[in-house]
């Protein structure tokens, strides 16, 4: 797999949530973390970002164990920092303590320069009938495009 193909989606995350802003911030990793990501070997189920002393941090990110790594394999879910800008953290800071947003990891991939980057965007919780919604915006959707397959 390509560096640049490596594109790991939260595809929960635009069904649970209504993104209003996001923003790309690098992922500080340890050892053999980026091969693992580089085989595509990780998730963003369940995963959330928190800002905690004018850093943000993403919690319970999952990242597979490197099959070639020895002892000193890293731990699969643990605590990761994101790298931002100040301006952004601090967006984020007031996004995060208002009132139905929450800042959700959206995709990790790699960039040009081989390095592990990741989207978050502030989020607010749908409620059922706009899941339903986006459901039937979907299926219209699909309908549409089989309609001029044919």
């Amino acid at each position: 797999m390509k560096s640049n193909e490596v594109n790991i989606k939260n595809k929960r995350a635009t069904f649970d949530y209504a993104i209003t802003d996001t923003f790309t911030a690098g992922i500080v990793l340890t050892g053999t973390e980026i091969k693992s990501i580089r085989q595509g070997k990780a998730g963003l189920v369940d995963s959330f970002c928190f800002v905690a002393n004018g850093e943000v941090w993403i919690k319970n990110m999952y990242i597979a164990e490197y099959f070639y790594g020895t002892y000193n394999n890293h731990e699969t879910r643990r605590d990761r920092k994101l790298l931002l800008n100040k301006k952004e953290i601090v967006k984020l800071e007031k996004a995060g303590k208002e009132s139905g947003f929450t800042i959700v990891p959206l995709r990790v991939f790699i960039n040009d320069r081989g390095l592990a980057k990741m989207v978050i965007g502030i989020g607010r919780g749908k409620k059922e009938y706009d899941k339903r919604q986006s459901i039937k915006e979907r299926e219209d959707k699909r309908s549409i495009a089989r309609m001029f397959e044919k």
